[in-house]
């Protein structure tokens, strides 16, 4: 695991607005450039209007005017004692923002991690192969 990736994490998980599920996520992403971009989630009473930690820091990084190939992994950590993944909608989102073989780093709250590829957690995605 990245440490410094992972204290990038964990500096920001604070920041999570999440006054509704007290569930805090943070998420940061590592640029082949070694640029480090990180995300929170930030909840909404009206819960379809949240935004999760993952596609924070992946629409931040776009937003700079980087692209899937500038992203070497991206790490996600939460204040929990298990290793959460991300949802659906962030699968589907990671998916195309980055390659295939991208780095997903997934940390409990003690440092404990698991590291996947990209395609492997949504490894039958909608992509513009389908349109």
């Amino acid at each position: 695991m990245d440490d410094t990736l992972y204290k990038a994490a964990q500096g920001v998980l604070k920041n999570a607005y999440a006054p509704y599920s007290k569930f805090q996520v943070s998420a940061a992403l590592k640029l082949k450039n070694g640029e480090i971009i990180t995300g929170v989630n930030v909840e909404n009473a009206s819960y379809g209007l949240s935004n999760c930690a993952e596609r924070t820091a992946l629409f931040t990084a776009y937003a700079k005017g980087y692209q899937k190939e500038d992203i070497e992994s991206l790490l996600i950590t939460t204040n929990q004692a298990h290793i959460v993944s991300p949802c659906g909608a962030c699968r589907q989102v990671m998916r195309e923002l980055l390659t295939e073989d991208t780095e997903i780093i997934l940390v409990n709250n003690t440092g404990k991690s698991q590291v996947l590829k990209n395609i492997e957690l949504l490894p039958f995605a909608f992509t513009e192969d389908d349109l």
